[in-house]
């Protein structure tokens, strides 16, 4: 399925989803955003006149996502790309590129590990069909020693919600583009690149919950999203006894399973702060891949799928009680499992779904999760 809002970067149906146990970070300052006087100044500017408009903007820290490795299932051999694709997602220091894009030409590049510097010499393990199509997986194995080779290496360095505003979103995405491919032979090293997180939540009883954000959101506003939000690099610090503002932290600051966990607890942190969900009541959650958001530059979100042992209506009432977020929402809308995965751009409700949704709804019906397996984890309780 196509839209140009959105692509999938990469997926993990031939693992049924990923487990916090098989994904792993590298971090990195060589995969922070590259700075550019004039940029920065246009930065501050636009940052200040939404301020001014919107005072209850925050200006946080956030983990800016470079690039990844896949690992194939049996465990034998891997593939590293970033995002690549002309809404913009490419990174540079050393890893390889690789993604989808909708209606552009695609490449798939390797880098070298020689100066931090980008190469786009050497071809990946695992290329792109000619179609539209995600990074995908070999469909054998089954019994990887999770402990010995990761399935998933995510690449990442920091940058800010400020950041993000002033690259991503700016109407100079485009020409930022264009600069960074020319002076740093990386078209995203201007860009910002957050990862954001998100959820397909299932209750009890079958039903995808969506929630329709508020008129007070900086993105999508009144649309139909999933629960989702950012991992926060100040949580990682402070679950590693560090009390630091948000601008005083730097990637020596965090360790990287601290940072895996954060990843994977942070959404059932959004599940409970704006849906009102108990976390006692989440299942942990599993990695359905990557989708990048074409509205905001290629943007990428890590998509999970979460199952819940509430049933829709006890959801919905603790929704209604409303939780430390509920102000960026007003409505909650139920859709059951069959609904989400007959979705499609025909339906009369896909062009209410903000595009990270879509994300997700396109992660969930290409991992393809059945009944039995989204209630793997039943025997444990508590997401985190």
């Amino acid at each position: 399925m196509m839209d140009s809002e959105v692509s999938v970067l990469l997926h993990c149906a031939a693992w049924k989803g990923l487990l916090k146990s098989q994904v792993q970070v590298e971090l990195s300052d060589r995969y922070n955003r590259q700075t550019d006087p004039t940029l920065e100044r246009q930065i501050e500017e636009v940052w200040t006149q939404r301020v001014s408009k919107e005072p209850w903007l925050f200006n946080g820290s956030k983990f800016r996502l470079h690039s990844f490795c896949l690992a194939s299932p049996s465990a034998t051999t891997s593939s590293c790309a970033s995002p690549e694709h002309q809404p913009s997602m490419n990174s540079a220091p050393f890893s390889l590129v690789s993604a989808i894009q909708k209606k552009q030409d695609m490449d798939i590049n390797c880098p070298k590990r020689t100066k931090g510097q980008f190469c786009p010499s050497c071809p990946v393990q695992n290329a792109l069909d000619n179609s539209n199509t995600p990074v995908n997986q070999e469909e054998s194995g089954e019994n990887a020693d999770w402990d010995l080779v990761p399935a998933l290496t995510l690449k990442m360095g920091l940058t800010c919600y400020k950041d993000y505003l002033g690259t991503n979103w700016s109407c100079r995405a485009a020409e930022l583009r264009q600069q960074g491919g020319t002076e740093f032979e990386d078209p995203l090293a201007l860009l910002a690149q957050p990862l954001g997180v998100g959820a397909i939540l299932c209750t009890a009883d079958g039903q995808v919950v969506l929630i329709r954000r508020s008129q007070k959101v900086a993105e999508a506003v009144g649309l139909l999203d999933i629960p989702g939000g950012h991992p926060e690099p100040k949580v990682v610090c402070e679950r590693l006894g560090q009390v630091v503002n948000e601008d005083q932290i730097r990637i020596d600051m965090m360790e990287r399973r601290a940072v895996v966990s954060e990843l994977f607890s942070s959404i059932c942190a959004e599940i409970r702060d704006e849906v009102n969900v108990p976390l006692t009541s989440l299942r942990e959650p599993l990695l359905l891949g990557v989708a990048l958001n074409h509205t905001s530059a290629g943007r990428p979100s890590a998509e999970f799928y979460v199952s819940c042992s509430l049933t829709s209506d006890e959801v919905r009432k603790l929704y209604w009680k409303g939780g430390p977020e509920a102000n960026e929402s007003t409505d909650i809308v139920f859709l059951s499992r069959e609904e989400v995965l007959q979705l499609d751009r025909n339906s009369h409700l896909w062009s209410e779904l903000c595009p990270s949704a879509k994300g997700a709804v396109q992660l969930y019906q290409t991992v393809k999760l059945d009944a039995e397996h989204s209630q793997w984890s039943a025997h444990n309780s508590a997401a985190i």
